[in-house]
């Protein structure tokens, strides 16, 4: 029986799949595995399933490897180098599609409460200070018909717009590196700049790392319009956050609503002084039934390598 690490504690049901078919070993932290660890690991395991925060880098991948696939729980692996797992001989794959529609609610759900000002509105309730109905009381950004701008029309990007444009008659903006056609009523700017200074609000969705680090920077928010609103349900290394703090601080922008940072779970106490910041625990895809799928989706791909056919989510 081959031997299987889960790099965390998934959903009982894929547990008990993976328990039926490998020697399996489950990590019980909820931190991610050193640079150290993963090469141990990549030496010690035929398989693993890691995720987010386990440190795949090329150096990891310097000594002796027995494992031949990573199998990786998410659908952003910027936390694993292909490059070098390739050239070691091992297999990567993630768990796209799946992941689409949960990850696009939670960012109307950020759009909306930071609108809104759902966040502030809740700790005015619950530390009973709220004095009753006012007509200019805790007055937001109205939603509905607002332009959202999308900077990376992928599944994700493109499962939000829709949201926009079908459920608040929102007109859609959208920049992508490559020319891009979507199903859906949309306008492919040709600039970054340009989308930033022409949408009321700004959803981030493209993959994290390499070109993406740091793509969105003082410049890209200093085009963004005073009363603009930025939300980020990619991942946090694609912005700079100092400089989003700057931008929030100042009044450049009047909003920002964040799944993500840049060194999870440390989040800088500067965006948990503002009101006008939403902060959810990286929420995407907190859904049972959706991290089941994912679960059983990376096990797929450990079964079809494990059987020697292609993995059907591989990625190179």
């Amino acid at each position: 029986m081959k031997k299987l690490l889960i790099t965390r504690v998934l959903p009982d049901a894929n547990i008990a799949f993976a328990r039926a078919r490998y020697d399996v070993t489950l990590r019980q932290s909820t931190e991610g595995l050193t640079v150290a660890e993963a090469a141990a690991a990549l030496g010690e395991y035929d398989a693993i399933l890691p995720t987010l925060g386990d440190q795949f880098t090329a150096a990891a991948f310097a000594g002796d490897i027995r494992c031949g696939v990573l199998a990786n729980f998410g659908v952003g692996y910027n936390h694993i180098d292909v490059e070098a797992a390739t050239n070691a001989g091992v297999a990567v794959s993630n768990t796209p599609d799946v992941v689409t529609d949960a990850t696009a609610d939670i960012g109307l759900t950020l759009i909306l409460s930071t609108c809104r000002r759902a966040g502030e509105g809740e700790r005015l309730v619950r530390a009973d200070k709220w004095t009753g109905w006012a007509p200019t009381q805790m007055l937001g950004t109205h939603v509905t018909g607002k332009t959202v701008g999308i900077v990376g029309m992928g599944r994700i990007g493109q499962a939000v717009a829709r949201r926009c444009h079908y459920g608040f008659e929102m007109p859609v903006l959208y920049y992508n590196r490559s020319r891009k056609k979507v199903d859906l009523p949309a306008r492919q700017v040709d600039t970054l700049a340009d989308l930033m200074a022409q949408a009321d609000i700004v959803v981030l969705t493209v993959p994290g790392g390499g070109a993406n680090t740091h793509l969105i920077d003082a410049a890209a928010l200093a085009a963004m319009k005073l009363t603009g609103i930025f939300i980020n349900i990619a991942r946090g290394d694609v912005v700079d956050e100092e400089a989003l703090i700057a931008a929030l601080q100042s009044g450049q922008i009047a909003g920002a609503g964040l799944d993500v940072f840049a060194k999870e779970p440390i989040v800088p106490d500067a965006f948990r002084a503002m009101e006008n910041v939403v902060l959810l625990p990286h929420l995407g895809t907190a859904a049972l039934e959706v991290r089941e799928a994912m679960g059983q989706m990376a096990l797929d791909n450990i079964v079809a390598w494990d059987e020697g056919r292609a993995l059907p989510q591989g990625v190179t």
